[in-house]
C-alpha cells in the first residue's frame, strides 16, 4: 500500500496549528513492543508455551515450573509475515507442534506478503520442548496429535497423518468432502473428523487401527463441534437442522432469522446416535457462534458425563451444563454479562473462564465448577486477563494479562482460592518499555452517551495530557471493525486491537483527542445489541452511532468542533468511509483501511436476496452517498486481502476521482487484510499520522 498523493492545505480550518504534546515515545516503539499470544498448558506436569510477536518477528516461548523461567524456542528472526499459530503439546508435553505461515485465499495462493519469487506455504512443524531445529512435518494446518504420537492435519481439504518419530511418509484418510481433524480418541487409535458437504455436514470416525470409517447418525443436517467423552466410548456433536436451497445467504444483508441447534450424543462403536437438549426456537436459541471462534469451543464433555457448552439462552453469551444421557440444562455463569474464554481442570470437573461480569469494559477471571457451584471471582482491578489453562498438574494456572501501559504477557498464579498474587513469565526485551515510556501513556476515561434513538453507547476517551484550560484540540473517532470486537480500557487480547490501541495512545500522546466507540453490532453488550435491528446492508442503524459519538465532540469545550476525523479498519474502514460520505460537514477528515464500500458486491454472497434487500444493501454504502463525499480520505489496502476484497477500495477510488474528492492511498502488494508484516503496520500508521498531521495543521516533533 505505497503511493502517496499529498494533499495540500486549502482550506483555512485545515491550517490552524495543533499544540503537540511532547512525546516520550516514538510510533515505532509503541507498535514495537512484543504481543504474546496462543497460550498454551500440556496435559501433564508444568510445561507451558506460547508465541510472541516482536516487531513482526513470531516466535514460540517456554516455560516450566517450578520457577517459570521464559526462554525463547524458536528462532525466527525476520519480519517475513510467517505466523505461527495452532500450538499443540505432544502427550508427553516433551514436545510441540505448531503451524507456521497464512493459508489461501480464494484462488488456491499462499499469502506471500514479501513477494518472494519461491513463494510461501503454510506448514506443520514440530520441535522438542528442550530445544533444537524445528522439523518440518508436510504442508497443511489444523494439527491434532494422537497419544501414539502421529499427528493428523489437513491439506488441501483432506485429513494426512504422519508418525512424529521416524521417517514414515504421510498417508491420506480419504473422505469425500472438505475433511478436518477433530480430535484423537484417549487411546490414540481413533480419529474424530467433521466432513463438509456443501449443504451438509457429516461427523466420523477413523479407526486407524480397522482402516475404516464410520459416520455418526448421519442424516440431511449439519454436524460438527463434535467432542469424544472421556472414556472414548461416545461422542458428544451439534447438530443444525436443514435449510430451504432458496434461504437467502449474505451474512451482512440477509435477514435476521434464528438458528436453532441441538446436541446428540453417538454410540462411538455402533455409530447410533440421539438428541440429549435443544435449544429454543427464538433467536436467543441461535447456534452461539462467537464461542467457536474463541477459546473453549461451542461444546465439551466434563467429569461425570456432563455436557458444558455455550449459549445465549437469556440474551448473553453464558455457559450451561447438562447431561450425556439428557436433562435440563442449568446456567453456570449467570449476569448480564458474557463470557469469552475456558478451560477445564485435569480432571474436567472445574471450568477456568474470562468475563466482562461486574466489569464491562475489561476482561477478568472466574472459577466455577461443572455443576454450577462455588462460582467465583480469581482476578481484579484495573487489568485485563483473558486464555486462562491450568497446568496438568492442577497446581497452578497461566493466563495472560495487560493494563493500560502494558501489553498482554505471560502470568501464573496458584490454583486455589481467590486472590491469588499472579507472577509475570517475563519475555526478555519486555519490561524496557515500562521503564522507558509506558508512564507517558494515558489512561482511557469510560464514556457513556446516547444515540439518537436512545441507545447507550460506551467508548473509552483518550485525553493528551498538556490540554490546557480552553484549549480547543483536534479529535479523533476510532471505529474498531469485526464488527463483533470490543475495545476496552486497556491493551486489547487482539493483536490487531492491541496495534489499534497503541496507535490511539501515539495519536494522544501528538495532542489528538481520541474516542474510541463500541457501536452497535459489537459484543460485550449482549445479543440485541450484538444482532442489533437494521445493522450492516439491513440499513447501517449503527451509523447514528457514529454521528452521536460525532456531536459529543462537538459538545466538549476542549474540541474543535471543525477539526473531527474518523478512522478505523475493514468494518470500521466502513463506518468511517459511511461518516465522510454522509457527513463531510462533520467529519473533516478520514482514514479508511481496508473498508467495505458498497455490500452488495462479489464480496458477499448474496445468494437469494430480494432485489428490494439487495437496493437496501446498496444504499446502506457509503458508494450511494459519494456525491456529499466532500472531506479527504486516506485509504489503505493490501491487494490480497481475504476479509474484503481490494476490489472494493478500487470502485471508490474510481468514484471519488470523478468528484474531485482529495485522496490519498497507500497500497501494499500481497499483503492480506490483518497485516502480516510489521513494516506494514508502521508505514500504515505513520501514514496515518501524517496525514492527520497535515489536513489538522499539526507538525511532528
Amino acid at each position: 500500500m505505497k503511493r502517496l498523493l499529498l494533499i495540500a492545505c486549502t482550506f483555512a480550518l485545515f491550517c490552524v496549528p495543533v499544540t503537540v504534546a511532547q512525546k516520550g515515545f516514538t510510533l515505532e516503539q509503541i507498535i514495537g513492543v512484543p504481543f504474546a499470544e496462543n497460550l498454551i498448558a500440556a496435559k501433564s506436569g508444568t510445561h507451558i508455551a506460547w508465541t510472541v510477536n516482536q516487531s513482526g518477528k513470531r516466535n514460540i516461548w517456554v516455560a516450566e515450573g517450578p520457577d517459570f523461567r521464559a526462554r525463547q524456542l524458536t528462532a525466527y528472526a525476520e519480519d517475513d509475515g510467517g505466523e505461527l499459530s495452532d500450538l499443540h503439546f505432544t502427550a508427553d508435553g516433551n514436545a510441540i507442534v505448531y503451524v507456521r505461515g497464512e493459508g489461501k485465499n480464494v484462488s488456491g495462493e499462499y499469502a506471500n506478503p514479501t513477494s518472494k519469487p519461491e513463494g510461501m506455504q503454510e506448514t506443520v512443524w514440530q520441535i522438542a520442548f528442550g530445544g533444537g531445529t524445528p522439523k518440518k512435518v508436510d504442508e497443511g494446518h489444523s494439527p491434532r496429535i494422537s497419544a501414539q504420537g502421529k499427528v493428523a492435519y489437513a491439506r488441501g481439504g483432506q485429513i494426512w497423518v504422519v508418525a512424529l518419530q521416524g521417517e514414515e511418509k504421510p498417508k491420506q484418510i480419504v473422505v469425500r468432502g472438505k475433511n478436518e481433524p477433530l480430535d484423537w480418541s484417549i487411546d490414540g487409535g481413533r480419529l474424530l473428523f467433521v466432513s463438509d458437504r456443501g449443504d451438509h455436514s457429516f461427523v466420523g470416525i477413523c479407526d486407524l487401527a480397522t482402516d475404516s470409517v464410520k459416520f455418526l447418525a448421519p442424516s440431511v443436517d449439519s454436524d460438527s463441534d463434535a467432542v469424544w467423552s472421556m472414556d472414548g466410548k461416545r461422542v458428544a456433536f451439534v447438530r443444525q437442522p436443514a435449510v430451504p436451497r432458496d434461504t437467502p445467504e449474505g451474512f451482512f444483508i440477509q435477514p435476521d432469522r434464528p438458528h436453532p441447534w441441538a446436541i446428540w450424543v453417538a454410540d462411538a462403536q455402533t455409530g447410533e446416535a440421539r438428541e440429549v437438549w435443544k435449544s429454543s426456537s427464538a433467536a436467543e436459541g441461535s447456534y452461539p457462534y462467537m464461542a467457536g471462534q474463541t477459546g473453549g469451543g461451542v461444546l465439551n464433555w466434563a467429569a461425570d458425563n456432563m455436557l458444558v457448552f455455550a449459549g445465549e439462552q437469556d440474551g448473553w453469551q453464558h455457559l450451561y451444563a447438562t447431561g450425556a444421557d439428557g436433562g435440563a440444562a442449568k446456567l453456570l455463569t449467570p449476569g448480564n454479562c458474557e463470557v469469552e474464554e475456558w478451560s477445564f481442570s485435569p480432571d474436567r470437573k472445574t471450568i477456568l473462564l474470562n468475563s466482562n461480569c461486574g466489569d464491562i469494559d475489561r476482561r477478568h477471571l472466574w472459577r466455577v465448577g461443572i455443576n454450577g457451584e462455588k462460582l467465583e471471582q480469581v482476578t481484579k482491578g484495573d487489568g485485563i486477563e483473558w486464555a486462562p489453562v491450568i497446568l496438568g498438574d492442577g497446581q497452578k494456572f497461566a493466563y495472560l494479562g495487560s493494563s493500560v501501559r502494558n501489553p498482554g504477557a505471560v502470568f501464573t498464579a496458584a490454583n486455589a482460592g481467590n486472590g491469588a498474587k499472579p507472577e509475570q513469565v517475563a519475555v526478555s526485551g519486555s519490561e524496557s518499555h515500562a521503564e522507558n515510556w509506558g508512564s507517558q501513556l494515558v489512561a482511557p476515561q469510560p464514556v457513556l452517551y446516547k444515540a439518537a434513538d436512545g441507545l447507550e453507547i460506551h467508548a473509552q476517551l483518550f485525553l493528551p495530557k498538556d490540554v490546557k484550560p480552553g484549549e480547543k484540540r483536534p479529535a479523533l473517532i476510532f471505529l474498531h471493525g469485526g464488527p463483533v470486537r470490543q475495545m476496552l480500557l486497556g491493551w486489547h487480547y487482539m493483536y490487531y486491537y492491541a496495534n489499534s490501541y497503541a496507535m490511539n495512545q501515539y495519536l494522544a500522546s501528538r495532542g489528538y483527542i481520541v474516542l474510541a466507540i463500541n457501536y452497535r453490532s459489537g459484543i460485550g453488550y449482549g445479543r440485541i445489541f450484538r444482532e442489533a435491528p437494521g445493522r450492516a446492508g439491513r440499513g447501517a442503524t449503527e451509523y447514528q452511532d457514529v454521528v452521536a459519538a460525532g456531536k459529543y465532540l462537538q459538545g466538549r469545550n476542549d474540541v474543535d468542533a471543525k477539526r473531527i476525523g474518523l478512522w478505523g479498519g475493514s468494518y470500521g474502514g466502513y463506518l468511517t468511509a459511511l461518516g465522510l460520505a454522509r457527513n463531510s460537514d462533520m467529519f473533516a477528515a478520514g482514514v479508511d483501511f481496508h473498508g467495505v464500500h458498497d455490500w452488495p458486491t462479489d464480496n458477499w454472497n448474496g445468494k437469494n436476496i430480494s432485489p428490494d434487500l439487495i437496493k437496501l444493501a446498496h444504499t446502506s454504502s457509503p458508494v450511494t452517498s459519494v456525491d456529499t463525499w466532500k472531506s479527504p480520505v486516506l485509504l489503505i489496502h493490501g491487494d490480497d486481502d481475504r476479509n474484503v476484497f481490494f476490489s472494493q477500495t478500487v470502485d471508490l477510488v474510481a468514484r471519488l476521482r470523478e468528484r474531485g474528492v482529495s485522496i490519498e492511498q497507500l497500497v501494499f502488494p500481497d499483503e492480506v487484510h490483518d497485516f502480516l508484516l510489521h513494516r506494514n503496520w508502521l508505514k500504515a500508521y505513520q501514514a496515518t499520522s501524517d496525514f492527520f498531521d497535515r489536513q489538522f495543521g499539526a507538525a511532528a516533533k
